[in-house]
């Protein structure tokens, strides 16, 4: 299967940060906010201050580990048992609470978070068609092969305009 890349931009991010808290706000009142962690922080923050909800809680399950502790190829990245390293307390059961996260890919961590918060309401900015079935509310699906490059993961990098590229070749 083929991988494609979809970059989001730092624009994109907060404008589908607000679509969702606007889709969100008819299901409330809302108690707090559950975020995964790292990438749902920064859409919970959003989200937050959207719906003027102030109690953000986290939640850290992981289920990646980088290449060289699995023994895969360096670099990479690989799917291992998930593993939550921090709870989320202050929610409960999940009564009240929205969980956030950026993206929904496989619906492993999600399912980890469900199973801990079953009175929460799942939202996420994107969803893959294999986590679909676990989050609530979601702003935009992307295909299951596409690799998502979040504001986060990349950096702008200088590129020489192509008369510079074309003059080289000559």
């Amino acid at each position: 299967m083929a991988v494609s890349y979809a970059t989001v931009t730092w624009d994109q991010l907060h404008r589908d940060a607000r679509l969702l808290a606007e889709q969100l706000m008819p299901m409330g009142p809302f108690t707090g906010i559950v975020a995964i962690t790292r990438g749902g922080l920064i859409p919970a923050a959003i989200i937050g201050r959207e719906l003027d909800l102030r109690l953000i809680e986290s939640i850290s399950v992981i289920s990646y580990d980088q290449a060289r502790e699995t023994g895969d190829t360096e670099g990479e990245e690989a799917q291992g048992q998930p593993r939550v390293v921090k709870a989320p307390t202050a929610a409960g059961d999940g009564t009240g609470f929205l969980i956030i996260d950026d993206l929904v890919d496989s619906g492993v961590t999600a399912q980890v978070v469900r199973r801990l918060l079953p009175k929460a309401t799942f939202a996420c900015l994107y969803a893959k068609p294999s986590g679909r079935p676990f989050t609530d509310l979601f702003v935009v699906e992307v295909p299951q092969e596409t690799w998502i490059l979040f504001p986060w993961d990349t950096a702008p990098l200088f590129v020489p305009p192509l008369s510079r590229k074309a003059a080289a070749a000559v």
